[in-house]
């Protein structure tokens, strides 16, 4: 579908988009819930074919030469279609934001100002790879009461089209439009740039992928943008850590899926632990073949560690690659965090609670965690049923967004025939 007028195909789906997201903001949450689980319904049953489309974008991706990250992301299996369902019925079984009045209280003039919880709009995301995100994003719009257009990487336009028509048949199913979920057909990156350019037509973009598009698409979009660009995420091992704990979480924080935002990329470790558990990690690692780039003190306990450059600190590798310094105590590793992180999520490892008090209140990141894995940093874990991307921005939406972050709120005035005097 490539031979066509980009410009006129995109306005035309922006314009079916604008139509679709005033029908939702008016459907109730009944309606939306149905949708949802006839989606999910659609998933299991076609899994068959969803499974079939897919071996044909893996089978183009290898023959590209694509990584085996992206391959990974790529994969739908079995488990990641049955988590993409229970994903859809989790979001139909949260409470309906929208509607929802707040902060309602009376002024001295006798009316009464509060807050309700509105639909944004038109949501446009544009995302590499992982064809769950389709699912994902358009269960979270829709649940919002947002229409939402999506453009996926050429990469897996069989596997979202795919998706798409059980989206569809959900839709219908509930009498909602189909055209409140769209799945842009063409693989022609002209229609990134019509999309990210229509402020008419769309209210905000959320892109998902890689450095490279995240950073065109906040250079060049004429909409609002909420975005990550990377996932630097560190783990500190405090002096005061438990040492399994420290050992299980640090193994889990990087090798659980190397090709994840939320992976571990750089292991920060107090000087007085580091001769203990740093041996016990590196067979670890070693067994599931990451390799390690250490800082001087690093190298000197891991004679198999390579010396770390300055880059190291501030790569996120999404491979079998970490990053280690040992620190001298919680400030060096707050410092280090600082200058190095994204902002993504970091996670202190440590039985002092005035440590783990601090590492709370002073690290800002959008996930701070207290002896968890940073791969804890999901949507789904944090039971929003699925997350729509993690946000390292400071406004509107930060973290996990989910059904509140998709929306906005208005100022609502209840009188009775008041004036202003």
């Amino acid at each position: 579908m490539n031979d066509i007028d980009i410009k006129a195909y995109m306005t035309e789906v922006g314009r079916k988009a604008r139509a679709a997201a005033t029908a939702m903001s008016r459907a109730d949450s009944g309606a939306k819930n149905a949708a949802l689980l006839a989606m999910a319904d659609a998933l299991l049953a076609d899994a068959a074919t969803l499974k079939s489309e897919n071996a044909k974008d893996l089978e183009a991706g290898r023959a590209k030469g694509l990584e085996p990250a992206l391959i990974d992301r790529l994969d739908l299996t079995d488990t990641r279609i049955a988590a993409m369902a229970e994903g859809l019925r989790q979001i139909a079984a949260l409470p309906d934001p929208i509607g929802e009045i707040s902060d309602l209280n009376y002024r001295p003039s006798g009316i009464q100002v509060g807050k309700m919880r509105v639909p944004i709009g038109v949501i446009g995301i544009i995302y590499e790879s992982r064809p769950n995100v389709t699912a994902d994003a358009a269960a979270l719009c829709l649940k919002s009461g947002n229409a939402t257009v999506l453009r996926g990487g050429s990469e897996a336009i069989h596997s979202n089209q795919a998706i798409a028509a059980c989206i569809h048949k959900g839709l219908e199913a509930a009498g909602l439009p189909h055209t409140a979920v769209q799945v842009i057909s063409t693989t022609d990156r002209a229609a990134v740039g019509e999309l990210i350019a229509m402020p008419d037509y769309v209210d905000v973009i959320v892109p998902r992928g890689g450095k490279g598009l995240i950073e065109r698409i906040s250079r060049d979009a004429r909409v609002p943008v909420i975005k990550h660009l990377d996932g630097i995420c560190h783990v500190y091992i405090d002096d005061r850590a438990d040492h399994d704990k420290a050992v299980a979480i640090a193994d889990n924080a990087k090798t659980h899926r190397y090709g994840v935002c939320n992976a571990m990329e750089t292991l920060l470790i107090h000087s007085d632990v580091a001769g203990a558990i740093l041996p016990r990690l590196a067979t670890i690692y070693a067994e599931k073949g990451v390799e390690l780039r250490g800082c001087a003190r690093t190298c000197a306990i891991l004679s198999d560690a390579r010396p770390a450059t300055d880059a190291d600190w501030d790569t996120e590798y999404l491979a079998p690659v970490l990053a280690i310094r040992v620190v001298d105590d919680l400030d060096q590793a707050m410092e280090h965090i600082r200058a190095h992180s994204s902002a993504h999520t970091e996670s202190i490892v440590t039985e002092d609670y005035s440590r783990a008090r601090r590492f709370l209140r002073e690290v800002d990141s959008s996930s701070v965690m207290v002896n968890a894995s940073t791969r804890f940093a999901d949507g789904f874990e944090y039971g929003l049923g699925a997350e729509i991307g993690i946000s390292t921005d400071k406004l509107h939406a930060r973290g996990p967004v989910g059904l509140e972050g998709l929306t906005n709120q208005k100022y609502i005035v209840l009188g009775d025939g008041h004036i202003r005097r």
